[in-house]
């Protein structure tokens, strides 16, 4: 962690689509290899779309649903056991790599960029 972080281009980071979304189903994910969520998030006029997501350290199911979170939404989807996960939600890594979500700090309409 205490390496400096590669140099990228404004071109390599507008390639990345991050949007608002919120939470809208969360169920356990037995099979993932590592303790997580299955989540359903609603990115307005992007629809419904779905992710694994590694947050059981420092979240409860039902402190999730409904709550707005940032998610990169255009990476292929990824198989994660027996769920298809299409957009990764970010969030801060703790010292045990327990993930803090970032949200936005007031309401903003869903499926909204982030840039």
């Amino acid at each position: 962690m205490n390496e400096p972080p590669t140099m990228i281009t404004w071109e390599d980071f507008a390639k990345v689509d991050m949007r608002v979304g919120q939470i809208i189903r969360v169920e356990e994910h037995p099979k993932a290899r590592k303790p997580a969520y299955k989540l359903w998030i609603d990115f307005g006029p992007l629809g419904v779309k779905t992710s694994s997501a590694q947050l059981t350290r420092r979240y409860r199911k039902e402190d999730l649903e409904g709550r707005l979170v940032v998610a990169v939404v255009n990476f292929p989807p990824r198989r994660i056991a027996d769920f298809t996960s299409e957009v990764l939600v970010l969030g801060a890594m703790g010292p045990e790599n327990d993930v803090v979500l970032l949200q936005p700090d007031q309401p903003v309409p869903l499926g909204w960029p982030i840039g």
